[in-house]
């Protein structure tokens, strides 16, 4: 998209039993959790995280995955729909597939955008969708991505990956697109594909990819390379796509680029969204879906779904057990990753009791030592913080779902939701 607007895998549970609890709970609801985590030892050409849509026909979308842009207002692109959050605008189809529909209404349109800021990030990997376009002047369909500091970090300096965005005047042609700073909007570095017969994208699925590497971002349709994007082709500019990215699905009305809707521009339109797919391209890290990695610098909070890490009543006595309460801005939410593996606040450090490796050991702060029950590690594709000592990830207790007071303990790396830690 022209302008602009995070990290997920399934929901695990510690038993067998409490797992298909959840699973009916969610049926019962409506809900369908169709993911696919992270393989224990993922290698290349490995599914690491999935969306599949399957579920009733009339219900939402996982809303432990996806959540909404609502309202009017342009978007930046001076767009004419409204977005909602009702099902008229995004549903399952009961037959597999997402469905999002754009719809006249009165005087003016709605439709539905979908992303997963704060509930699904990726980094890395080879991110493909199948889905069936819309068709009409003045429809403006998009599968694309969004740099996971947004929106504390603004457009364009967050980044943004358009793995696919079509324009109705041209049915048979998709673009994939970055933006970024110095090279945003209409200057936004793009390829264009033309469907090999000249048809419409629209007459049937296709499927969408991007191939995302340190320094490289290359675009294929229906596996044919047509675009590629590396650090040489934003010159003296920022190149901001080695980071976690959230993903977006939307179908616009009218703006800048497409135009508007015209007397031959029919409704509802809609695009029908099969599935999303991760696979693991060699950059993703392997071991449990992420790898590990050196743990990315900075202050900030650091947030379990909607929850932050905080030091219960801000204090700094040793053997606070650490806890997840809602964000609210003070001090005890306030985290300094440090290139020494160590995570701070108050001026003491995130530590595993007694130096303890079983899983369920209480998480404290402490006096930082040194020692390794102060080291955390960070995998990039499950965002997960694992202390290497116990070969153990930072884990809410109790896993979901997740509340206010929750403490946090050391837990098996599973690649689930609770393990899943933003910055």
């Amino acid at each position: 998209m022209r302008s602009a607007a995070r990290p997920v895998a399934p929901v695990f549970r510690r038993s067998g039993a409490a797992v298909a609890a959840l699973a009916a709970a969610a049926l019962a609801a409506g809900v369908a959790y169709a993911m696919t985590a992270p393989a224990a030892t993922a290698a290349t050409g490995d599914v690491i995280w999935s969306q599949d849509f399957d579920g009733p026909a009339g219900t939402a979308p996982d809303p432990a995955v996806w959540s909404y842009d609502t309202g009017a207002g342009g978007w930046g692109n001076n767009e004419l729909q409204t977005y909602t959050t009702s099902r008229s605008n995004s549903q399952l189809d009961g037959a597999g597939n997402l469905v999002i529909t754009a719809r006249r209404e009165g005087n003016g349109y709605t439709s539905a955008r979908l992303h997963t800021n704060d509930k699904v990030e990726l980094r890395y990997g080879r991110v493909e969708a199948r889905i069936q376009i819309p068709r009409g002047q003045g429809i403006w369909p998009a599968f694309w991505m969004l740099g996971g500091d947004f929106p504390q970090t603004s457009w364009p300096s967050s980044g943004e990956i358009d793995v696919m965005e079509n324009v109705g005047y041209e049915p048979h042609r998709v673009h994939g697109t970055v933006h970024g700073p110095g090279y945003s909007g209409g200057n936004g570095i793009s390829g264009t594909y033309q469907h090999p017969q000249g048809w419409s994208f629209a007459d049937t699925f296709h499927t969408f990819a991007i191939d995302w590497r340190p320094g490289q971002i290359t675009w294929f349709v229906d596996g044919v390379q047509y675009h590629q994007v590396t650090r040489a082709s934003v010159g003296s500019n920022a190149w901001v796509f080695d980071k976690p990215y959230f993903l977006i699905l939307n179908v616009a009305v009218g703006g800048d680029w497409p135009g508007y809707p015209d007397g031959s521009t029919s409704f509802p339109q809609q695009m029908k969204v099969d599935w999303i797919r991760v696979l693991d391209n060699g950059a993703t890290g392997g071991g449990g879906g992420g790898g590990t990695g050196a743990l990315p610098t900075g202050t900030g909070t650091i947030k379990a779904g909607d929850l932050c890490l905080d030091v219960p009543w801000a204090d700094a006595r040793d053997g606070n057990p650490i806890q997840i309460v809602r964000c609210n801005g003070n001090v005890a939410q306030q985290w300094t990753r440090g290139s020494d593996g160590t995570i701070r606040a108050l001026g003491k450090c995130l530590d595993v009791a007694g130096g303890g490796t079983a899983g369920g050991t209480q998480v404290q702060l402490w006096t930082c030592n040194g020692t390794g029950a102060q080291k955390w590690e960070y995998r990039s594709a499950t965002q997960s913080l694992r202390n290497p000592q116990s070969g153990r990830c930072l884990d809410p207790s109790g896993g979901f779902p997740l509340h206010d007071g929750q403490r946090v303990i050391i837990w098996d790396c599973h690649g689930g939701n609770e393990q899943r830690w933003v910055f």
